[in-house]
């Protein structure tokens, strides 16, 4: 499946409006946004593998899972995959899914060269019940799992499986692979969806995307920040940034603490104190992003149907 004539296709637009200059660094040089690849019918869930300088991300409503690099361009690398949504990596390397169609967070451990797959179970029940529909996770630097569990895979067969929910409320997660204990950290996110830990994991952000199902234009387009309290609770919430126009669905954060989020009209990138530093142009409506490539300075974008890259003067957070 690949899709030459798109491949690097650079869109020349205003690419980065900066409105605060401690942004400006970051920007200063910055490559072209470029269209890497396209296809997809909903693009989610960017994750960056260093072995093969590739990157997998979702296409959940064809439930299958995507992967581009420079040499193959876009190809399926996973099909029937249970509508997985967000993705990220253990210190071992091992690959965490969000999985909507299993309700669950899932697990692969690969061979050193990733030519061998296993998948496990990590969690899919707290206190017996089905979990809703695991949509974004993050891992912390004492190995704990953190995700959060809105109804999005639940609500109709678009994106997982219709079903009630058995827990009757979302919650955000935090997951012990040690002791293997599930607690709820936080129920005040009326529908979790993105979260990241700043670079000193002092502070939790958690993106609140209800207003997605509400057909009146309520519900929430914000992202909450929270402290981190002796590495495993949640203290102090506070929002920190209405998003707007669309929704957070995930973000991550550089090595400045930059908070880069998708929104619909682009990437909007905040400074840790909230304050609105630059928005990145981007010709779709954007679901998610993460860093990659050598360097780890390589936005990569994930909008509507297309694969999207944009190069900064920053890194991303280091990742297994």
């Amino acid at each position: 499946m690949h899709d030459a004539p798109l491949r690097w296709q650079h869109f020349k637009l205003d690419m980065i409006h900066t409105y605060d200059d401690r942004f400006s660094p970051v920007a200063q040089d910055a490559g072209s946004v470029i269209r890497l690849c396209t296809g997809a019918k909903w693009s989610e869930g960017p994750v960056w593998m260093h072995e093969d300088q590739s990157l997998l991300w979702s296409d959940i409503p064809n439930n299958r899972i995507l992967r581009w690099n420079k040499q193959d361009g876009m190809t399926v690398w996973r099909g029937n995959a249970e509508f997985t949504n967000g993705h990220t990596r253990e210190a071992d390397g091992s690959l965490l899914h969000c999985s909507h169609g299993l309700r669950a967070i899932v697990r692969t451990r690969f061979s050193k060269d990733l030519s061998e797959q296993r998948d496990e179970i990590v969690v899919d029940r707290y206190q017996g019940r089905r979990l809703n529909s695991p949509n974004d996770v993050v891992v912390k630097s004492d190995g704990t799992i953190w995700f959060t569990d809105p109804p999005y895979g639940i609500v109709s067969n678009y994106e997982g499986y219709k079903a009630d929910s058995e827990l009757g409320n979302c919650y955000v997660f935090r997951f012990d692979p040690v002791s293997k204990s599930l607690r709820i950290v936080t129920d005040l996110i009326e529908e979790p969806n993105g979260l990241a830990f700043s670079p000193d994991e002092s502070t939790l952000y958690i993106s609140d995307t209800s207003a997605a199902l509400k057909k009146d234009g309520g519900g929430n387009h914000h992202i909450m920040a929270f402290d981190v309290v002796g590495g495993q609770d949640l203290a102090t919430p506070r929002l920190f940034a209405t998003i707007s126009p669309g929704l957070s669905d995930g973000f991550r954060v550089d090595q400045h603490g930059f908070l880069y989020t998708s929104c619909e009209e682009g990437v909007q990138v905040y400074h840790p104190d909230g304050t609105k530093m630059a928005l990145i142009d981007v010709p779709e409506k954007v679901g998610n992003l993460t860093f990659g490539g050598i360097s780890r300075n390589e936005l990569y974008i994930c909008a509507s149907q297309s694969l999207y890259c944009i190069r900064l003067n920053t890194k991303g957070l280091q990742t297994p």
